[in-house]
């Protein structure tokens, strides 16, 4: 699933269209329904930016658009006209290039859900107390790797950078959040905002160390990197068991 470092370097490239008046065509049928194109064609992109997994695109008269990509949207940029095969959900088409979007269920006219949502990981700064605060309210029997992935909680971080920032804090992912002590918890969080902010500035994501790397040598120890579905949503979680300090998982 695109994480909240996708959706940022997304809102930076698709930042040349604002404050031009777009061209606005909803290709997929499933994209139809919802008459997106209808109520966005003609009007003014005033802004583009991203709130954790979302991308919220504001149009004059007070019209805001949510896309959330789930597990396998993406945002790309391409000259205006550029020939292309299949049918895109959305083209936002400018003088000289065009915004599409493929594979993005969820396209709303309305930032409701953005409500429910924790503090941005990649807000400058992010506001790592906020984040804090929500997790000592959280239920202490859940594991860490999960609590970093629940939206409500922190916004913006995803399976991949999850383990990635567990892996490089030395941190396990299968220690109850109970058991993490406070400056352990803003660690973590510290070393996630640091990498995911580096992946947006390089227009890229990094080599990964740990993430779908069972069975390989840990970068770091060359003990057998370990994976293991985690929660209710059994995410599969990457971890190093030497120098990633904590408990081991439940028995399966």
């Amino acid at each position: 699933m695109p994480e909240g470092d996708t959706l940022h370097r997304a809102a930076r490239r698709l930042g040349v269209l604002v404050g031009e008046r777009l061209e606005v065509e909803a290709p997929h049928p499933r994209a139809q329904a919802g008459r997106v194109a209808e109520r966005l064609d003609g009007r003014r992109l005033e802004a583009v930016e991203a709130v954790g997994k979302n991308l919220v695109l504001r149009f004059e008269g007070g019209v805001a658009l949510r896309s959330h990509l789930r597990m396998s949207g993406r945002w790309t940029l391409r000259p205006r006209g550029e020939p292309r095969a299949g049918r895109p959900w959305l083209v936002l088409r400018g003088r000289r290039v065009e915004g599409v979007l493929w594979n993005g269920p969820v396209l709303e006219l309305h930032t409701r859900a953005l409500a429910r949502l924790g503090p941005d990981i990649l807000a400058e700064p992010p506001d790592l107390d906020a984040m804090l605060a929500r997790l000592r309210r959280a239920d202490g029997g859940r594991w860490l790797g999960e609590a970093l992935q629940d939206q409500r909680l922190v916004a913006g971080i995803g399976n991949m950078w999850m383990a990635e920032s567990l892996w490089r804090a030395g941190i396990s992912p299968w220690l109850r959040l109970r058991d993490v002590p406070e400056a352990e918890r803003r660690r973590a969080l510290e070393t996630a905002a640091g990498l995911m902010r580096a992946a947006v500035d390089a227009g890229r994501e990094p080599r990964k160390r740990v993430h779908g790397h069972a069975g390989r040598p840990c970068p770091r120890c060359g003990t057998r990197v370990r994976s293991r579905g985690q929660g209710d949503a059994n995410r599969t979680v990457y971890w190093c068991p030497a120098c990633q300090v904590g408990d081991d998982p439940p028995a399966a």
